[in-house]
Parts: C-alpha cells; structure tokens; sequence
C-alpha cells in the first residue's frame, strides 16, 4: 500500500538536494502503484512540483490538475487544487485572473497556502500575498528559498526595497547552487536601486563562484551576473571595467538568447561616462528597438540625454516631449529639467527658465539648478546664478560631474563677482581644481581664480586654507 505522505515527504528531500529527476520518479512510481483515491491526491504533489519550473511547465501543471479531478471529482473543492488552479490562471492571465479565495489563503494545508501566495503575487496582489501567514518552517525545504523569494517581489511591488533586499539575502541563504546565485544577483540588482552600491558588489562576489559551468541554464544568469557587474562597477567610477563587463553580458546574451533592452542601455550609460556620446548613441537607439512598452521611455530618456550631450537640442527636444506625454513616467521632473537645458541651448532663455523653475517646484534640484544658473549668467544676474550653483553643491552627490561643475560655476561667478568673498571664492576653486583634469580649460581658469583669491586673503589678513 502506498503512503501519500511518505511519497511526498520522499519526493520533498529529493527535492531539497536539487534532485528533480528522483522526485519525478518517486512520485510517478507511486502513481503506477497506489489506489485510486491516493493517486488523485499525488497527481497534485506531481502538479506542485511541476509548478516550480514556472511559465516553461504550464502545460504539465494542467495536465496533472486534469488527472487529479479525473480521479477524484471532490478535489474540485480542495484548497491545494484551487491554490494551484489559482497559480496556473494567474501565469495564464496574470492580473485578469481571479485571486484564491480567503478560505484558500487561510487553508490547514502550508502547501496549498503557498501556491495561493504565488498566485496573488502573480495576479498582481503584493499585499495580500505579504498577507499570508506562512512560517517558513511549515514548508519542506525546497520552498523555504521560493517562498522569501515570492515575499520580496511582493515587498518591491510595493516600492519596499529595503524590505526586498533583505528577503532575497534570506532567500539567497536557503536556496542552493544556481538558485542561490540568482537570489544573490536579484538582491543586488535591488541594493543598486538603493544606491547601496558596496552591498550589490558584495552580494555579487559571493554569485560569481557559484557558476560551475555544469548547469545548461547558467548562461543567461551569467550574463545578468555581468550586467549587474557593470552598473556596481560604473557606480563605483570604473568605468572601463564596467565596459569589459557588460560586452561580456551581451556576448553572453547573443550565445545563449537574444540581446536585451538592459544591456544595451547600461551600455550606452558606460559609453556615456566614458564620453564616448556618438556610439552611446547607438547603444541607447538599440535599447529602444529592443525595448517593451514599459520600458520605451527609460530608453527614450536616454536617448535624448544623450543627443544634448552631443548638442543636438532639436532631435533631443522631440524624444523628451514623448517621454513627458507618459503620466506614469517616475522621472518626469528631470525630464523637465532636461527640456529647460534644451530650451536654452535653442536661445529659449525665458521657456528654459520656466521649465527649469516648475523642474525644480517638482524635485529634479540638480538639473534644474544648472540651467536656471546658465540662465541667470546670460542675464548677468550674478547673485542668482551664484545662488543656483550653491544649490548643486551642496545637493548634488560628492565628487560628481555635477557637484565639480558647481564648484567651477560657482568659483567663475565670486571672480566676476571681484572676490567679494575671497575664503568661499578660494574653496569653490580649490575644490574644483582637484577633480578637473589638467588637459580641461577649466583647469587654467582655477588655478587663476585660486592665486586671485589666495592674494585677497593674505591682504586681508585672512588664515590661509589648505
């Protein structure tokens, strides 16, 4: 006589091994050999099982949901057929399917829960997939890693990275082999939108050595592996590096599946640092060809930061107003502030005012700063622009192109300003002069405004800065 829980609690340390191909068997053998009431109940272990394979065994889902009801027609009515039922419409139909009911989500049954939570993170119902109770204990080992997996999608749905990239570090410390390396990297991938970009570098060293070169679905993964590489590292200001890593993201890509909308754009970001703008260009044009509807206006952003780096404001101008047309675009004040900067360098001083001013009311501070700086110049209103530039340096990141052109702006104002505060002037200058390379134009300008400063506050009496 064939046991059902004994079956399945084979099957499940199988499993927990990675061992597929055993679990199958166990299952299967016990299909062939048990009564009929018990074979209905391990056609749905057998669906259950298949459900870990995702969009790829959708038919074999059904197929054994089909067995299981054909054997026994009151299973109809059972939480775990109906969780799974539920899980199988939701990949179907995503958030057109209909969500397990409460009884499903509150079942005995830890396994039938689970595939209700899959179902409503699927279907699109963060919070009350993060609604379930579900301790992590009740489920076989194989689980655990998918279902902390499951909670930190819900939780980044939801906007709650931080809860996310601690639910994929306790997912990543459960799971094991390739599973483990893609946790890791989906928690990186997650403290690089944090801007925690030490922690993404740390969470990928510990993914790279898990790649063998055994498993046959590695190849992909690796290629995310070098795509998340490439923007720790671009964060991290190295970018040739960054450059090495994401051709080997691509290449990977190509050898084993097609090229992505990503790649392409962390590409032309690289290129871009790199000041390599016309073949960025390229890049960010084939993001865009490449790219879903949810993503064309990242890509469109992109690309016509990119044509006003190569002072293309009219061509710039006409990719940034389709962005702007979207509502649902989570960066529409820089992309003001990007209009306002196009404004100007078409002579529209009072448009790119206007613009760079409702930016600004909108948050893109930065940007906006800049050009309403520029504008002030051209006006001669010094006192404006010196404010404006102020602005950048104290809001924009340390020792970013931005916070050094501040410094630079704000040094050239206080000179055209005759020095009126030597000490700030002398700062700004200082400040600037050690991140502007001696090749740069700039660089002869500094260090005149430093000697001008630095004579007005020896005459004055003034302490010396360092």
């Amino acid at each position: 006589m064939i046991d059902v829980a004994t079956t399945w609690g084979q099957a499940c340390a199988a499993l927990a091994e990675g061992d597929y191909d055993t679990a199958f068997d166990v299952l299967e053998a016990a299909m062939s050999e048990a009564r009929r009431p018990e074979r209905a109940r391990i056609a749905l272990y057998l669906a259950s099982t298949h459900a870990l394979y995702g969009d790829a065994a959708t038919a074999e889902v059904g197929a054994a949901l089909r067995e299981a009801r054909t054997l026994d027609p009151s299973l109809r009515a059972d939480p775990l057929y109906l969780a799974l039922s539920a899980e199988l419409d939701a990949r179907s139909r995503g958030p057109d399917a209909v969500p397990p009911t409460p009884a499903v989500r509150e079942a005995a049954e830890p396994l039938a829960r689970y595939h209700a939570l899959g179902a409503l993170a699927l279907g699109e119902h963060p919070q009350e997939a993060l609604d379930i109770h579900l301790p992590l204990t009740e489920l076989p080992p194989h689980l655990r890693w998918r279902l902390r997996s499951w909670q930190a999608d819900g939780e980044e749905q939801l906007g709650h990275l931080e809860e996310a990239a601690h639910l994929y570090a306790e997912a990543a410390h459960h799971a094991r082999g390739l599973n483990r390396a893609i946790m890791l990297q989906e928690g990186a991938a997650t403290l690089l939108q944090l801007g925690q970009t030490e922690g993404a570098q740390a969470a990928l060293d510990g993914a790279r050595p898990l790649y063998t070169g055994q498993d046959p679905e590695e190849g992909l993964n690796l290629a995310t592996w070098h795509y998340l590489n490439a923007q720790a590292l671009l964060a991290l200001d190295k970018p040739e590096a960054a450059l090495e890593a994401i051709r080997e993201a691509d290449r990977l890509e190509r050898e084993h599946g097609d090229p992505s909308y990503g790649v392409a754009l962390v590409w032309g970001q690289v290129l871009t640092h790199l000041g390599q703008h016309e073949r960025a260009l390229e890049h960010f044009e084939a993001a865009l060809s490449v790219s879903t509807d949810a993503d064309r206006h990242y890509a469109l952003h992109e690309l016509g930061v990119a044509l006003l780096d190569l002072d293309r404001p009219v061509e710039a101008r006409e990719r940034l107003e389709a962005v702007l047309a979207d509502p649902d675009y989570p960066y529409q004040p820089e992309v003001l502030a990007d209009l306002a900067e196009c404004d100007y360098r078409l002579g529209r001083l009072q448009e790119a005012q206007q613009t760079a001013e409702q930016a600004l009311a909108q948050g893109a501070v930065v940007p906006a700063s800049l050009v309403l700086g520029s504008v002030a110049l051209d006006y001669y209103h010094l006192d404006d622009a010196l404010e404006h530039y102020e602005r950048v340096v104290r809001e924009a990141a340390p020792d970013s192109r931005d916070w050094i052109t501040g410094h630079q702006m704000a040094a050239d104002v206080m000179a055209q300003q005759g020095f009126k505060d030597p000490a700030a002037a002398y700062a700004h200058a200082q400040q600037a002069l050690e991140h502007t390379p001696e090749s740069d134009d700039w660089h002869i300008t500094l260090q005149d405004h430093l000697r001008k400063a630095e004579a007005l506050m020896g005459q004055g009496g003034g302490r010396m800065l360092n």
